[in-house]
């Protein structure tokens, strides 16, 4: 296992970084990034162990009890973990259900995973890409590049070129796993590929977004930003110029046939990883708008109390899908444990879906103060403290920093950069809406649900 001194040490390694049109030499000097690989190498500190040690984010559950630990653990993890971890088992669910027509690309996925449980890396999937005109299929482009493809084959290995587009915590990790985005047909072969690359390959450019605030970075009180000054990822837009890959990290290559297989298992992973963080953060919205209110005096009135039992509703009901996706969950023939396919997209489109309603009851019982209260630095003024404590204060027992910290997490958390980051991200990941709708309605027992209309219509 790495030591997180190690992994700092770990990202000087060339890789070719971009913020803001300047190129990053380092990601530690970068008031920016910074946060991220700090949070990355407190995670690595965490779980160190002497010796021959593995970290619990390599597990792959094998009963419904370990999945049901790891999704609790995984709450506590740092995205980068998160995605290391989502990333493999979708890479060990491919190659459960390639196994059969594709016993080599099975074999190199198992060996792949081996290596970087050996090596204690952290990894990235790179699935979407520029798509271009989004009714044209990859060949009809007028550019062949906007989908990521193939376009030299050797004996040992392939040469892609493209560009994978919302990658999340790209730049603090050391593996990028290239996946289709959807299913390629006949004629498509050359798009039809999946491989693992090194951030630091040759042609590899990260071009690097962030919602971690400007002003944390510059030094100001952090207590404005009580979360994402410490929680923030760079997003990565990803472009591979011509980069050769070697055959043992190539995946697929190809095979048309199972070009949207590592979609739909990253798809299953992220759903359920998703559905886990939407329970957790409509607890922690449910808690918000629960605190303003009392702290505004308001926790009586009637409308107040009808959209905080609705937010409990809400929270309850993404938990119980979860739980759900967790007790159906299925054993393969390896021994790996897959959550439920019907109740993950269920669950995850119903927390997705009711979320941006869940943000919006707490912005209505919150108030305007929660983007217009005044900032801790005027609170502490010799000149304006004093009207701020008077003014900003409701009762005895909330005085005008208590209401002011909530009014600034709340904007923090729900309405600021990274709130805009997550309410978007909350309805993205692992594909969108439709996605889910269509995988739920696949895996629904329709024909059960139609015996027994026909039953209760005497036409049984």
């Amino acid at each position: 296992m790495k030591t997180g001194a190690e992994y700092r040490e770990s990202l000087r390694d060339g890789r070719r970084l971009f913020l803001n049109g300047r190129k990053v030499s380092d990601l530690e000097d970068e008031p920016l990034l910074s946060a991220g690989v700090a949070e990355v190498a407190a995670g690595y500190d965490r779980y160190y162990r002497p010796g021959g040690a593995v970290g619990p984010y390599f597990a792959f559950p094998t009963t419904a009890e370990e999945l049901r630990a790891q999704l609790h653990e995984l709450l506590t993890w740092d995205m980068t973990t998160v995605t290391t971890a989502q990333g493999l088992q979708a890479l060990l669910t491919a190659a459960a259900r390639m196994r059969a027509d594709h016993p080599e690309y099975a074999a190199r996925i198992e060996a792949y995973y081996d290596r970087c449980k050996r090596e204690d890396v952290r990894g990235v999937q790179a699935i979407t890409d520029a798509k271009g005109h989004r009714r044209l299929s990859p060949s009809q482009q007028d550019d062949p590049d906007l989908y990521t493809r193939i376009v030299e084959r050797r004996p040992d290995g392939v040469v892609i070129r493209g560009a994978k587009m919302h990658i999340t915590a790209a730049a603090t990790s050391h593996e990028l796993v290239v996946m289709p985005t959807k299913r390629m047909k006949p004629g498509e072969e050359d798009w039809a590929v999946a491989c693992a690359v090194p951030a630091n390959a040759p042609g590899v450019s990260i071009i690097n977004t962030t919602y971690a605030p400007r002003g944390a970075a510059s030094g100001e009180d952090e207590r404005y930003w009580p979360h994402s000054s410490h929680h923030n990822m760079p997003e990565g837009f990803l472009v591979f110029d011509d980069v050769f890959v070697p055959n043992e990290r190539v995946f697929l290559a190809g095979e048309v046939g199972h070009s949207a297989t590592f979609a739909h298992a990253l798809g299953l992973w992220e759903r359920l990883g998703g559905t886990a963080h939407l329970a957790e953060i409509g607890d922690v919205l449910t808690g918000f708008a629960q605190l303003i209110a009392e702290a505004n005096g308001l926790d009586r009135v009637s409308h107040i109390r009808e959209k905080i039992s609705e937010m409990v509703m809400y929270a309850t009901l993404v938990r119980a899908g979860l739980e759900a996706a967790i007790s159906n969950a299925e054993k393969s023939p390896e021994g790996w444990m897959f959550p439920s396919e019907l109740y993950t997209n269920a669950a995850k489109h119903f927390g997705a879906a009711e979320f941006s309603r869940m943000v919006r009851h707490l912005h209505d019982i919150g108030g305007g103060a929660i983007l217009t209260a005044p900032s801790p630095d005027d609170l502490a003024s010799p000149e304006t403290g004093a009207y701020v404590r008077k003014y900003m204060r409701t009762m005895e027992g909330v005085d005008a920093e208590y209401r002011s910290r909530l009014f600034h997490a709340i904007r923090d958390y729900t309405a600021d950069t990274f709130g805009g980051w997550q309410h978007v991200t909350m309805l993205q990941s692992g594909g969108g809406l439709y996605a889910q709708r269509m995988v739920s309605s696949k895996h629904y027992d329709m024909a059960t649900a139609k015996r027994m209309a026909l039953e209760i219509a005497g036409l049984a």
